[in-house]
């Protein structure tokens, strides 16, 4: 097999949970540009529609825009029907998805630890299961799990100071979670041919956060590569892992982080 079929998805679709957020829009980029169909998966359907159309016109596939709430299991099993009845199939399903609530130990509420809790592990939960009746009928499925840097170091205080970007404990613990979870499903349903790695992603702020200088200049102190990474350099990573380039390849975490956490 030549090197470039390795990394060919012509034929395959691919979900995308998250789709039109900072890193979402660079992993939909990945896949299409390997030549995969792409659902764009957000709670704002205009502009799913509007990045999928754009997406279209840019790669030889079809990108496609559906709704989808991590929040709730009926909105995450009909985003998987509609993907299916759209494309015929379901490949790839990259859980980017995530939301939470902000504050430190002492200041989080029950409610809002839990909301964290539900919005990163409970929100990949929800999307694993719902695919995977699909891809074991197809007899096989790529499953690649957005996690964080903040799921295997946990974030530095003196970083952050007053920024306001303040870590939570209930994303960390959310996104260590994500990491574990990744390692089960890839052991229990590898029999299926579904595999299921994670990739964990450090130091990629959105642009609104990038405004703030004071507080990019202390992440970059921290990173052994001097730089904040950019959402394209996340396409590697994603490319590999829903490819058969990585063919013999699940249950494992890939760091991209510029070195943070080899500190």
């Amino acid at each position: 097999m030549g090197i470039n079929t390795l990394f060919d998805l012509e034929g395959k679709t691919a979900v995308v949970t998250g789709g039109t957020s900072h890193l979402g829009r660079a992993i939909c980029e990945s896949l299409m540009g390997a030549g995969a169909d792409v659902a764009v998966a957000g709670r704002d359907l205009e502009a799913c529609r509007k990045l999928a159309k754009e997406l279209s016109a840019e790669y030889n596939s079809t990108a496609a825009a559906v709704k989808i709430d991590i929040s709730s299991v009926s909105s995450v099993n009909k985003c998987i029907e509609d993907v299916y009845k759209i494309f015929k199939r379901v490949d790839i399903l990259v859980n980017n998805a995530c939301f939470g609530a902000a504050g430190g130990i002492e200041q989080l509420t029950e409610a809002k630890w839990k909301k964290g809790i539900d919005g990163t592990i409970n929100g990949v939960f929800r999307c694993t299961q719902a695919v995977t009746p699909y891809m074991r009928k197809q007899k096989g499925g790529v499953i690649i799990n957005i996690a964080s840097m903040y799921g295997v170091i946990s974030p530095d205080p003196g970083i952050y100071g007053d920024s306001g970007f303040n870590n939570p404990p209930n994303y960390g613990a959310g996104k260590a979670a994500v990491i574990q979870f990744t390692k089960y499903g890839a052991c229990h349903l590898a029999d299926k041919n579904i595999r299921i790695n994670s990739i964990t992603p450090g130091a990629f702020p959105s642009e609104k956060v990038q405004k703030n200088k004071k507080f990019v200049n202390n992440l970059k102190k921290k990173i052994p590569l001097g730089r904040i990474g950019r959402p394209d350099e996340l396409k590697g990573a994603v490319l590999f892992l829903a490819s058969d380039a990585s063919s013999y390849v699940t249950g494992t975490n890939i760091i991209v982080d510029g070195g943070w956490t080899a500190w």
